[in-house]
């Protein structure tokens, strides 16, 4: 195959007869092989981590995730029917539900990263492959794909290449692709209905609404009752067999992927813990604040955390590299506002009961403030220091 390759190479390389795609060749090229090319100015800097390996890995790490994701499509699916389906059966039909949502967010992706290389003319860039693969874990299972399509195509064209491309992305291009849909085809986003492909006949005691659903909409009675008595206990939400986007439901997969993040060294420990930090700060004031045990300031910290998409945001969309603080003094007040702002939304907006995906879009808009007023002040200390 090298062989082959590097006979058809000097057809895509300048002067070929196919010049004008050589990025598409790169791409194959360097997808398949390790090649011997080495820069040949500048600074080096040598690291176990090139582009590939680093966005292979977080793909790794959402892996456990979308792996739950297809289980628990399936599941819900029979569950809604009252069947007891079999492990393979359940598989099989959230492969069904899944696989189709996943095949069309990297395909429109892929098509426009490698159209937007040949016009610029430059290598294709790998970070399509995360956010392909990151776009089907934070959309419902109901989703219509030719909405996924322009969606993707939104977060692809909109939150990533109008800047530049991979590096120059003021906002996480995932995120970017899902509030579209959330302005553009609230219907297909929202309500009770599109968590889960409903079998031709839903049994009664099946529940559609999701956890962040039923506490944005309970007024009597301890709120946490409640939503034990809706069959939502802490570990059942822990576990993540809910309704829900397909990969945001289980926290114990995206906590085993934060794992792999966190040890690899991809993500930094700094935005994760902080913006847990800032979830259990405000949630802890509020819940000092309200005597009333039904409003939804009476939420504990460790169940908004397994509700909705606080953990998957935290983990995978906050720690974004290009999107995100780049001090470490600026990681940490980026990763705390993140938290309190989203169950600042979560909290006093019942309309948008969610409020992860929000607080990390703002807090994208204002990271390069964040860090260079971190900068100036260490430039000020330093100057004073020097003073002396």
């Amino acid at each position: 195959m090298f062989k082959l390759l590097q006979k058809l190479k000097p057809h895509f390389e300048k002067n070929g007869k196919y010049h004008l795609f050589f990025p598409i060749f790169e791409m194959a090229e360097t997808i398949l092989f390790v090649l011997p090319s080495r820069t040949k100015k500048g600074a080096h800097i040598r690291d176990a981590l090139d582009m590939k390996r680093f966005m292979f890995l977080v793909v790794i790490a959402a892996s456990p995730a979308f792996l739950f994701g297809i289980y628990n499509a399936g599941y819900q699916h029979f569950l809604s029917a009252g069947v007891n389906a079999t492990f393979f059966e359940i598989i099989l039909k959230g492969l069904i539900i899944v696989l189709p949502i996943y095949i069309v967010a990297l395909a429109i992706g892929g098509i426009w990263e490698v159209l937007f290389a040949v016009v610029r003319k430059h290598e294709v860039n790998e970070g399509f492959l995360v956010s392909s693969f990151l776009i089907p874990l934070i959309v419902p299972p109901t989703i219509p794909l030719w909405q996924v399509a322009i969606a993707t195509s939104f977060g692809i064209v909109i939150g990533k290449e109008v800047f530049g491309g991979v590096g120059m992305n003021i906002f996480n291009p995932a995120l970017v692709s899902r509030a579209f849909l959330f302005f553009a085809y609230p219907k297909s986003i929202s309500g009770d209905s599109v968590w889960t492909l409903f079998s031709d006949k839903v049994v009664d005691t099946y529940t559609t609404a999701t956890p962040l659903a039923i506490i944005s909409e309970t007024s009597q009675g301890a709120i946490v009752d409640t939503l034990t008595s809706k069959g939502y206990t802490f570990w059942e939400m822990f576990i993540g067999l809910i309704p829900g986007s397909i990969g945001e439901t289980s926290t114990l997969a995206i906590f085993l992927g934060a794992a792999i993040l966190l040890i690899t060294g991809v993500a930094s420990w700094r935005i994760m813990l902080s913006v847990f930090a800032g979830g259990f700060v405000i949630s802890t004031i509020f819940n000092f604040a309200s005597p009333n045990v039904s409003h939804i300031f009476a939420i504990p910290f460790h169940y908004h955390l397994v509700m909705g998409g606080f953990a998957f945001g935290a983990v995978f969309m906050a720690t974004d590299p290009v999107s995100a603080s780049a001090t470490n003094t600026g990681k940490y007040i980026y990763g705390f506002l993140i938290g309190v702002i989203a169950l600042l939304i979560r909290s006093l907006n019942p309309a948008y009961p969610e409020g992860m995906m929000l607080a990390i879009l703002f807090m994208n808009l204002f990271s390069p403030l964040i860090d260079y007023f971190v900068l100036s002040s260490h430039k000020k200390r330093r100057l004073k220091r020097a003073a002396k």
